[in-house]
Formats: C-alpha cells, structure tokens, sequence
C-alpha cells in the first residue's frame, strides 16, 4: 500500500509526468510528449479499497487529473487549436513586434524596432517547437482507426455503415477489420452505441441504443463479421431511422458510394430533423474514388456543420477537416519562422534593428504542401530518357497510318466493283431502259457523296478487308495507351523542337503543387532531351522566367530547371496573358525564322483575362508562322485554397474547358484536359478514336452487305424451288403495303330500302309536307291531317345531336281554280351577329402529362376564341364603298364616322369595340400567357429540362455513354436518379434503361414496374456509367424495341450515330411496319447541327418528340422576369430559341399572345384619342 501510495504521489508532484500525458498549465508546450497522447486508467494500479483517507483524496484529486487528460486527448483539431494555436501560445508577428522597443533612426527619421538577439532566438526557439508538436500531432491522427476513420467524438455514438460499396473477397474483409479496430480502439470508451448498416434497405442491431459493456461490444464485433455485401446507398432511409433515435449526441456516417439521393434531399432533411438538438455528425468517406460521391459526402458534412474523413487504402489523398486544420497552422507557423530569419539578417552591438515598413503582419496563407505525399525520390536529380519514338501529334500520325493512308477506306476497296446506276434511251424498244441488278452477286449501297451505286459483292474480298480493319482497330488502341501513360496523359505529346512551357502558379494551385512540380519532372525526365531549345515560364499575378531566353536542351541545363521548379510557390491569381506575351516577344521574337515551335499551358483554371481577347491575342501572334498554342487542363476536386481567397475570374470545369477550346482552336493548337482520375478530353485521342469509330462503321456496313447477299440469295433459292414444285403449293407472298380500296359506285336504292325510307320520312316529316304540299292536277284535294308517330325507344340507340332547324315562314292562300290551295314557304337567313364579346377562360391549375401539341390543342388562343383579329373585326366591320347609279360614284356608308377606323393588312376596317372591353381582352389575355409560362417554368424544372415529360406507360431510356459524354456522365447520372423518382416511379411507369456505346448493356431484360426496389436498383445501376467508344445508336434502338410490350424510346444522345444516318431512319421504317412505337430525341451538348437535325427527323418519322436542354437557365430567368413584370413590351424580356418541340411551341404561343397584347394596347390609345377628338369637334 505504501508503494502505491508513493507511486501515485510522485504522479501528482511531478509536473514533467502530468505534462507527457497531456496535463499542463502552461502556455507553451514544453516536454517529451504532447499534450493529446493517449493516457487510460490502465497505467495505474486498480483502487483495492484499502487506502486510508488521505489516500483516498488523492485518488479525487487523480481522478480529476484523469478526466481532463482523457478530455483533451479526444479533442477535435479544432478545439485542440483553442489552446495551441499560434494566436492561443502567443507566437504571432504581432506578439513578437510588442517584445521590441521603438527608436527613431537620427539619420532619417524613420521609426525601427529593436529586439534583442536573446528574444528573437527565443521565439524562434518556441515556434520551432510548435512545428514539431504540430508535425507529431498529425503523426498520431494519421495512425491506427484514427487514419481510417479520424477522430470520433460524442459519449452517446450511432453508428451508421454503408454496405453498398463492398463485395465478397478481401475488399470486404478489410472494412470489417478496420470497423473492428474502430471499435476496439475508440467506440469502446464511449457510454452508450447504436448500429444500423444499410443498402437498399436498413438493418438494425437493436432497436435502442445500449450501454457499453463486454456483451455489447461481443455482439457489435459479431454484427461487423456478419456483414453482407448490399446493392442500393439508400443514405436517405438510414437517415430517416437513426434520427428518431433522440438519446445519441453523436452520429457517424461511413459511406463508401454515391448516396442514391441528391445532396439538396439529404441536406435538408437532415436539417430539418437536427433542429433544436446538438448532435455532431461524422462523415466518413471509405476508399471512394468517385469525385463526385466525395464532393456530395463533403458538403453534407459542412451543410450540417459536423466533420469530413476521406480515407483511401492506396494511401493517397487524405483528406479530412481535421487534418486540414492542423495543416493550415503549421503552415502558418512555418511561414512565421522564415519570415523572421529573412527579416533580421543584420545585428548592431548585440541588438537587431529592423524597420517596421519591412515588418508586415499579412502573410500569405499558402497551402501546406510540404506535409502533403510526395511521389518516391521527389527532390533527387533527374532521370533523363533519350525518346525512342519520333513524337508525333495523332493527326500527323495518321497520315501514314490511317485509314485512307494505308488504302483501307471502304469505298476505296469497293470502287473497282461499283457501277453507277445508267438510265439510257433505246431506240429499238423506243423508251429508257434502266440498268438491272444481278440478283446473286449485286447490291445498292449509299455512297459517300449522297448517290447510290451497284455493288458487286466478292466474299473474300470483304473477309480479308474485314480482317486488316481489325488489325488497325487494335494498332490504334495501342497507340491510344501510349498517350494514356507516363507524362503523356499530362502533357499529350510534345512534338515541338523549340518549347517553352507555361505553369500556372497561383494561389488556386495550392493544394496542387505536388502535382504541378511531378508533372514538370515527367516531361523534363522523358520529352525534352531531344528538344533544340526550351524555357520554363511560371506565373501567378507576376510572371517568373527560369531563363531570360530559351536555352539548349542539354543534361545539366535540364537538372537546373529541375531545381529551379522544386523552388516554386504559388501566389497572386491567373495572369496568364502576360505570360503569354512575355514567351512570344522574348522567347519567339524571330519566330518567322524557325518552324517547329510550341507553346505548352500547364493550368487549372480560366485565366484572369477575357476569353475572346486572349484568342484575338493568340490568333495574331501565331497567324502566318509556325507556332501553336497547346492547353493542359487540370480538373482537380472542386475546392477553394486554404486562404478562402477567390481567383479574380471563376468558372466551372465545363465553362473552363469550352474558354480553352476557343483559346486552342485560334492558335491552331491542341487541347488536352485531364484530372486525378484520368483522362476527360483530349485531340490527340479524339483523332484516334474518329478512326476506330470510322473503321467500325466499315466494318458493320461489310457485314450488312454480307448479310444482304446471303439473304438475298436465300430467298432467290426458295423462291426458284416454289416455281418448280406442285402447282397446289401456296406461294408465300411479299408483304406489300396495303392499297387504298376505290370508292363504291353509286348504286340505286332496293324496293325495301326505298320503301323503309319513305315510310320513316313520312312519318318525321308528315305536318311539314302536309303544309308544304302543292296540288298537281285540278282534281287533287287536300290531303288529311296525320298525327307523327314518335320513334320507338331502344336501349342501344344512339345520341345523335340535335339538328338546329332552319327558321322558316309558311302562307297558305286559295288559287282561281276550285277549293285547290297554294302555299308559299319562305326560308330566313341565320342572323349574324357582328360584335363579339370578349370571352372568361378557365384554365386548369395543375400540370396535365401530354406533350404541349396535346396541351395547346385544348388551350391555346385559337382555341379559347382570343384572338383580336377574329375577335374585333368580323366581315361587317370592313369599311366598304358602293356605286351609287344616280350619283354615279362610290360612296361609304352612313355611319362611317362613328366609328374609329383602322388599318389591317391593307384593308381599312372599323374597330366596333369600347375601351372597356380591350382592357378585359387585356386581363384575359395577360391571365393565359402567365398559365403559358407557369407551363414553361414546369417543362424547365426537375428531370424534364433534360429528359422532356415521360407520356407512355411502357417506356424504354436509352443513354449514350461514349468517349465524348466523359466530363458530362456524372450530371448525366444525377439527372437519371431524378428521372427514376419523379417521374417513372410518381406515375408508376413500366420501364427499362439501355447504355449504348460501342456495344449495348441493359439495366433488365424486359421492362420491370417501378417500385421502390427497382427505383433503386436502377440508380444503382446507373452510378457505374463510364464513358468509352463510339456511338452504335442502330444496335442500341433495335434491342429497345425487342422488349415486349415498349410504346416509346427516349434516346439521349450528344452527337451523329457511327452508321449512316439514312439507314437508321429506313431501318426504323420498317420496324414500325411490324409493330407501333414512338421515338423522343433528346439532343445533350451536340452542336453538330447534321446531328440534330437526325434527332428531328428521327422524332418526326415515328409521331415522337425532339428534346433539347439547350437555354434552360436563359429561358428559367425570361419566365421570372415576365412573371414579375409586365408582358406588353413584347422585345423585352424574351425566352431563348428552344429547339425541342414542347418547349417550341409554348414560347411561340407566348410570342403570339405578347404580339396581341401590344395590338390591343395600341387600339386602346387610338380609341382614347379618337373619343377625346369627338368631344373636341362636339363641343365647338
């Protein structure tokens, strides 16, 4: 007892132990060991209950001392810094200047500071050693669980763990180890746990959370090892669950895909439901290489104010809130300590003087990339290859090894076989003959120029065709993996023999310098040797040359560049034109008397200065001379420097790359844009993959002209054996488009219809004939009155709508002859009413699901009677002259100046309608344009801007996922979600999906209900697009159309089809001869206008619709701003040309309606003034 006692005396006696465990009182960190290493309750011996008093108040005390250890050891960055920032330890520039006493300088009156060498040496002392506790600290969170899954925090954990990025094998066996180690090494510390995993659906381990014992964690390590690989990342649901448990303060979310709901979903749900309660969130982000899963988890975090861990088993790239902190302070110190060593270089009598101009308390907050993962061997010299292959840009290439090069175009090899068709006047026949096909061995084919040709079909020689386009197929995709590899997949090729590359250094590139300096050692390491000269140019807000001019490419001059780029440091913003033209009146100023020279642009973001002046710049520095311009974009994840400092011009990744493509295409040059992923859009494997997709659609019009001769063929020899056989074998006839049957002849009525007739005439029409009957001899009498027999009623018969019977007059008078009687019947004009009144339309407040031809069909102006020509100026209202014969004149009408007369189309008419009832006109009129454009704002909302209304019950979408959809296939992805749930899964559509590239891959293999299941496993399934090939839309729409019981096809798509657009259209000809279907285009980012113009007539050709997003956000603003403001300025605002059909025809109703509202406006001024003309004239 004695020992124990001593033991735990020297504990609290002894500062220096207290402070290695991480208990200090002092305000700057002195000691062996941080104050945030791990100290338990297992270091000391376990109380016996038979300590004394005394004994036992030191074990209060001890205790106390415990829980402040065991509270600071599981602080957050964020609150550890609250006690060991720079500001919290006093080691700031501002602390340091308040240790210095002011003097005057006698020589020019300048105020110094003085310092002793004693204070400076100390606080350099103090912040070396902050570095060092900074550096151990990000040791200690870089190690065990913590590395995984960062620092837990909260008593009261929930435990939410994504299932849906796992599979069987060793991927899921070391998430269940690392979840054990989180366990053993974290979780069980804490009071209470609670657990749910989720996939498509939840699994709970228990329905309330439990307090932590040796049972609970046996049962939660069980629970881990059980885990089963899930399919969908329903977040939302796990969400919904974990969040009606009100007892956790704490709430760890480990994903490792992309949640199947959308950030805005999550976000605001989650806020909702954590309103008023203090619960930290934890976002963990496991081993997910998908950027976009990253930046929606990240955002989430940051939306509900809790933390971020991204963790990555190749051990690159972490990432978490945590650890950017502490970098950001280190940083900070770090730039602290070498500033100072910069600034007091001189000493004067044992003092340092330093002018307090010289002292500046505004450091720039650059990133910490000294902390960040280095590639091997980052800082030695330079491995220098000699290269083994002539560099080449891939259309240089392929002028010796393309298609067309090596004579392998199809209409090369078919042209010694192709006969134009020959229509020619014989005269012993006296008409045109045509030329005629062989039936075995010729068939018609679509040349290239748009006319048609005979072909002569030879087998072998198309089957060795066949095999030599197979042969360069694979000759280009090996040449596509040279540039995908090495520093070719960051700079393409470099083909110049005079370069000087441009890098992009400013503030925005922090976080990348490790990329941009690897980068610049690739090149120099691989492409430049065999260069004649080269320069490296950096720039930010200044421009910094390595060399005053370009210099040989030798060994040494390149290891000093080498070394000269290790040293770069990013600052200021994108000033890239000065740049520019530093290197093309320094570096190139005789470029008239060189060839061969290159410009390459490292960069990451649009520059500081206008698009167009930089490509008018461009385009004149390059213009008659051999020099181009090349751009190498890099996309990293989407994050803003750690100095929250914004470049002066920001754009998106998309908008990025559209301003360099202009810039490139002005400078004749190449445009490369690549990212941490791969490669998203380069010119040179643009060519490359031109050419395969070239000589595919070679390849499949080969074997469709193969497969047309041995059809042919086939049906030649059946029908040769049907002519030979029995006479009594019923020949199978062509099926031939059905013909119009000819109109009935007119034939004379039976006795029995006629006399059917007459008596049911009789009897309709009896009192009518009997009034109307005229004698026709002297002798006739007049007949007896009969009564009309009604029709007998039948349950079968059927409402006709009543005819509206003529008005008519009858007079019945006595003739000269007899009691004979004559009657006279006088028939009346309907009377024609010449004012009209204005209308009261109704129109329904929720939006109907029919295309806008359908909606407008019911709704539109026409319809609703509204418009002002027809409405005001009917045919009595054209102003008319007539010849009197007595004057011999034409002379207007009596009461022309009563009313105002105006002009329309040439025609003078009279306006017979009062102000009043224009401004009702007006009212109406405005009230149905707004409906018009709340229409609109529907069609541009949720999933329609991009995939138009969903009107079939049976539908199939169709999603190009080639080579060219690359940068868009995660908004692609997100709008397809979106589809799935609100429009497919709302209106309970039958559906399937089918990806198209260079070969198909449906979702199912007929179309499926959509529920909730399905919903998920569809957006599931589409989260693992990825682009790559051509563009096989043929293939794609003709195994749509195999499933049973399809209405339409939605084919998205961004550019021309690979085969031949004629074809497609014909193919789909006759498959709608077979069975009835719709086809709805929708064109995404094509600016191919032939390639849009297929989408229309593809649409067109089978009763669909044309879809195109294109001035979706102009056409959003336009339908706000006439919402807001008034509608009679028809030019202001105005909606976009929209090109899809729906929204096409609405803004023309629009226009239509707006142009009318200004017609009414101007005939009601011209009403005013005429009616205040008449006063006028009345009154004199």
């Amino acid at each position: 007892m004695d020992t124990r006692y001593r033991k735990m005396t020297r504990l609290l006696d002894n500062d220096q132990v207290l402070e290695k465990v991480g208990v200090t009182t002092k305000s700057s960190p002195q000691g062996d060991h941080p104050p945030w290493q791990d100290f338990t309750e297992s270091h000391l011996e376990p109380d016996n209950g038979l300590l004394v008093t005394h004994v036992s108040s030191t074990q209060d005390v001890l205790g106390i001392q415990l829980k402040k250890m065991q509270s600071e050891k599981i602080q957050t960055t964020e609150e550890w810094l609250r006690n060991y920032s720079l500001e919290s330890l006093q080691l700031t520039l501002e602390h340091l200047i308040s240790e210095g006493s002011l003097i005057l300088n006698s020589r020019n009156s300048a105020e110094e500071i003085e310092f002793t060498e004693e204070t400076v040496a100390d606080f350099e002392s103090r912040l070396s050693e902050v570095i060092e506790l900074y550096q151990q600290r990000l040791q200690w969170l870089l190690q065990d669980s913590r590395k995984v899954f960062g620092l837990i925090k909260g008593t009261k954990v929930g435990l939410v763990v994504d299932v849906s990025h796992t599979s069987y094998g060793p991927r899921l066996r070391d998430f269940q180890k690392d979840l054990l180690c989180l366990i053993d090494e974290q979780l069980c510390y804490k009071k209470q746990l609670y657990c749910l995993s989720f996939g498509t659906e939840i699994s709970l381990l228990w329905e309330s959370p439990k307090n932590i014992n040796v049972h609970v964690l046996h049962e939660t390590r069980q629970w881990i090892r059980q885990l089963e690989p899930g399919q969908g990342c329903n977040l939302l649901k796990a969400l919904k669950q974990v969040l009606t448990v009100k007892e956790l303060n704490s709430l760890v979310l480990i994903v490792g895909n992309c949640p199947d709901q959308s950030l805005e979903i999550l976000s605001d749900y989650a806020q909702q439901c954590m309103l008023g309660r203090k619960l930290q969130t934890h976002a963990v982000i496991y081993d997910c290489s998908n950027p976009s899963s990253i930046r929606v988890l990240k955002n989430l975090a940051e939306a509900l104010r809790g933390r971020y861990h991204c963790y990555s088993s190749k051990g690159e790239n972490f990432d978490s809130s945590d650890i950017h902190l502490l970098l950001q302070e280190s940083q900070k110190a770090k730039e602290l300590l070498r500033s100072i060593k910069d600034t007091f270089q001189r000493g004067i009598h044992g003092s340092l003087i330093s002018r307090i101009a010289d002292i500046s308390t505004e450091f720039a907050k650059t990133t910490a990339s000294n902390f960040l993962p280095k590639p091997p061997e980052h800082e030695g010299p330079l491995v220098i290859q000699t290269p083994r292959v002539l560099a080449k840009t891939s259309a240089d290439w392929l002028k010796t090894n393309g298609l067309k090069a090596k004579k392998l175009n199809l209409y090369q090899v078919l042209a010694p076989n192709a006969f134009s068709p020959v229509e020619e006047f014989v005269p012993i026949l006296k008409k045109t003959v045509s030329s005629t096909l062989h039936e075995k061995a010729m068939l018609q084919l679509e040349w290239y120029d748009g006319t048609v040709k005979n072909i002569h079909v030879d087998l072998p020689l198309l089957y060795n065709y066949h095999k030599l386009l197979a042969k360069m197929v694979r000759i280009y995709e090996k040449r596509i993996d040279w540039l995908s590899v090495a520093s070719r997949r960051i700079w393409g090729s470099v083909c110049e023999k005079r370069v000087v590359i441009l890098v992009d250094v400013s503030l925005t590139n922090s976080m990348y310098i490790i990329h941009i300096q690897h980068s610049l050692r690739l090149l120099l390491e691989e492409q430049m040797s065999d260069k004649d000269c080269f320069n490296i140019i950096a720039f930010g807000s200044d421009v910094v040359p390595w060399q005053q001019e370009m210099v040989p490419s030798q060994p040494e001059n390149l290891q000093n560049a080498w070394r000269w780029v290790l040293n770069l440091q990013c600052k200021g913003s994108r000033n890239f034109l000065s740049a520019l033209r530093r290197a093309v009146e320094v570096d190139f100023k005789d470029r008239d008397r060189h060839e061969s020279q290159g410009l390459y642009l490292l960069t990451t973001g649009i520059p500081d200065q206008e698009t167009h002046t930089v490509s008018a710049y461009v385009a004149e520095v390059c213009r008659g001379f051999d020099l181009q311009l090349h751009v190498c974009l890099f996309s990293g994840m989407e994050n803003i420097d750690s100095s929250r400092v914004l470049p002066a011009r920001y754009a998106d990744p998309a908008d990025t790359a559209t301003a360099f493509r202009e810039i490139v295409q002005a400078a004749n040059g190449r445009f490369h844009w690549f990212g941490e992923t791969g490669i998203f859009e380069s010119d040179d494997i643009t060519v490359i993959v031109s050419e395969m997709e070239k000589a595919n659609s070679y390849s499949q019009k080969c074997a469709f002209l193969v497969e047309s001769l041995k059809q042919r063929s086939v049906n030649h020899s059946v029908n040769a054996f049907i002519q030979e056989g029995d006479s009594n074998v019923l020949k199978k006839k062509e099926k031939r488009r059905p013909q119009k049957l000819p109109a009935p002849k007119p034939t004379a009525l039976s006795l029995a219809r006629t006399y059917i007739k007459d008596k049911y005439g009789a009897e309709r029409n009896a009192s009518v004939r009997a009034l109307a009957w005229r004698p026709t001899s002297v002798k006739a009498e007049i007949p007896p009155v009969q009564t009309i027999k009604e029709w007998p009623e039948t349950e079968n018969k059927r409402k006709h709508k009543p005819r509206k019977q003529t008005e008519f007059s009858v007079s019945v008078f006595y003739t000269d002859k007899g009691k004979n009687v004559g009657t006279v019947y006088r028939k009346y004009p309907k009377i024609m009413s010449v004012r009209k009144s204005v209308p009261s339309v109704t129109l329904p407040k929720k939006e109907e699901i029919c295309s806008s031809k359908e909606w407008l069909a019911k709704y539109s102006i026409k319809k609703l009677k509204l418009e002002l020509p027809r409405l005001l100026f009917g045919p009595s209202c054209t102003h008319q002259k007539k010849t009197v014969e007595s004057l011999r004149k034409k002379v207007s009408a009596k009461y022309c100046t009563i009313f105002p007369s105006v002009e329309i189309d040439g025609v003078v008419k009279h306006l017979q309608f009062q102000s009043k009832e224009l401004e009702t006109y007006t009212e109406q009129l405005k009230k149905v344009l707004q409906r018009y454009i709340r229409r609109i704002q529907w069609l541009l909302s949720g999933s329609r801007r991009l995939f138009g209304t969903i009107l079939e019950a049976n539908v199939c979408v169709l999603i190009d996922t080639s080579g060219s959809m690359d940068p868009y296939l995660p908004h692609i992805t997100k709008e397809l979600a979106s589809l799935i749930w609100e429009q497919l899964r709302k209106n309970e559509v039958r559906f399937n999906l089918l990806r198209f590239a260079e070969n198909t891959e449906s979702w199912k293999e007929s179309l499926v209900e959509a529920t909730n299941e399905t919903c998920h496993d569809a957006v599931q399934w589409v989260s693992r697009f990825h682009a790559h090939g051509n563009t096989c839309i043929l293939e794609a729409l003709q195994k749509a159309l195999s499933f049973q019981g399809t209405e339409a096809l939605y084919v998205l798509t961004d550019g021309k089809p690979d085969t031949s657009c004629s074809l497609i259209l014909k193919e789909i000809e006759k498959l709608r001869k077979k069975q009835d279907f719709k086809i709805h285009s929708i064109s995404f980012s094509c600016t191919d206008r032939g390639a849009n113009e297929f989408l229309k007539k593809l649409a067109s050709q089978t009763g669909g619709r044309y879809h195109c997003s294109v001035g979706d956000v102009d056409g959003q603003l336009a339908a706000h701003r006439m919402l807001t403001e008034e509608l009679d300025d028809e030019d202001d605002p105005v909606f976009p040309y929209f090109e899809g059909d729906d929204l096409k025809k609405l803004a023309q109703e629009v226009a239509k309606g707006r142009s009318f509202l200004k017609q009414a406006e101007y005939l009601r001024l011209l009403l005013q003034k005429w009616n205040i003309n008449q006063k006028d004239n009345s009154g004199f």
